[in-house]
């Protein structure tokens, strides 16, 4: 019974594979796939007739049809024997007896009858494994990254180490297909209907790819805010998705070896949120203060300062608060070019000793410039 159950099949399936196939893309793919197999078209718009055909043969003279943004690999009994990148309408070919057809050359006893014999050996199957795949060459978009606790680094800028909480996500590119194949798609993946999709929790390669790629963060917030070009700054993270990817992608190339071991890339990036800790929150709000009081606005800030303190002095009344205002009076007149404040001088405010002393205090403190020192020296000394 096995017997005749064999013969039926090896004819069957002989026949069914003499038409030549159309295969293409599969429908409703999602914008995250990266590698499926090429399906074969065996009925449009009602037409068409071959629908029994062996799902591991692709018979010669058979068409595959490569969308753009995609390439083809072509594979022989598990092996990749050719790959298209470019776009367009490719014709198959091979010469393994399975692939033979009456209808391109092949012969009636190479096509019908030898086919038929090789295919009985193997209880009616072909003695041959054909598969055509697609692999996306596009930005493969939503792959997220997350960490759940704080992550360190040693920041450039702030010259000390700092923490956060982060979430975002990458685009990701295959951009050595075959090595990419070779070294670390499954094999369960390359099988016809399945389909690698880096985005699928079930997905134990593409869940590695996610652990890999929270582990890198620290280094690439470190090579980031390390580097000179970007000016390093913290908060321009955010801000550069591009340049934070190149740190991104290195950190992980130099760790895990993605693109010369696995041919992927991280394109761009984009940070949903970084939640600093206490400690590098109080940082920044210092960098902000500094920043505040650097250059004109630090000029306007300290005058401002000055000013109420003059304001303050005189308040007070008596003789210290007469002796403050008289200083602080005679320090604003080299500050700035303010106008001087009509108020009795204190005894002490004749004094040019004082004055030096008091001008070189503020000069230790950062209060005033050396040029504003060189002033207030020459006007105290009637120079």
């Amino acid at each position: 019974m096995g017997l005749v159950q064999a013969v039926v099949g090896s004819i069957g399936g002989t026949l069914a594979d003499q038409w030549k196939d159309f295969y293409t893309v599969p429908g409703g793919l999602p914008a995250t796939a990266a590698l499926f197999a090429a399906v074969p078209q065996g009925t449009n718009a009602g037409r068409g007739s071959n629908t029994k055909g062996s799902s591991n043969i692709i018979t010669n003279g058979s068409k595959i049809v490569v969308p753009e943004g995609y390439g083809l690999l072509l594979f022989q009994d598990g092996k990749i024997t050719g790959f298209a990148a470019e776009p367009g309408g490719y014709e198959w070919r091979s010469d393994d007896i399975n692939s033979q057809s009456i209808f391109t050359g092949g012969g009636l006893v190479d096509s019908l009858i030898k086919q038929s014999w090789e295919r009985f050996k193997f209880g009616g199957q072909p003695g041959s494994q054909q598969a055509a795949f697609f692999v996306s060459l596009k930005e493969l978009p939503d792959n997220r990254f997350g960490t759940q606790s704080e992550i360190y680094w040693d920041d450039g800028f702030l010259n000390t180490q700092v923490g956060a909480v982060t979430r975002g996500s990458y685009t990701l590119k295959i951009v050595d297909p075959i090595l990419f194949v070779k070294n670390f798609v499954p094999a369960s993946y390359l099988q016809p209907g399945q389909m690698f999709d880096f985005t699928d929790m079930d997905n134990a390669a593409a869940s590695q790819l996610f652990n890999e790629v929270v582990g890198s963060l620290a280094p690439a917030f470190s090579l980031y805010t390390n580097d000179p070009g970007k000016g390093n700054r913290i908060t321009k993270l955010q801000q550069d998705s591009v340049g934070f990817a190149k740190s991104l992608s290195d950190a992980v190339e130099q760790a895990y070896q993605w693109k010369s071991d696995r041919g992927l890339t991280i394109v761009k990036t984009a940070i949903v949120s970084i939640e600093y800790d206490a400690n590098t929150r109080e940082l920044l709000k210092n960098v902000q203060r500094a920043d505040a009081l650097s250059g004109a606005r630090g000029n306007s800030n300290l005058q401002a300062s000055v000013a109420a303190g003059i304001q303050s002095a005189g308040e007070n009344g008596g003789a210290a608060g007469m002796m403050g205002i008289g200083m602080a009076s005679g320090m604003m007149g080299g500050i700035g070019g303010l106008q001087q404040p009509v108020a009795p001088a204190a005894p002490a405010a004749d004094d040019p000793v004082a004055k030096l002393k008091k001008a070189k205090e503020m000069l230790d403190l950062g209060l005033i410039t050396q040029a504003d020192y060189d002033s207030l020296k020459a006007k105290a000394l009637g120079l």
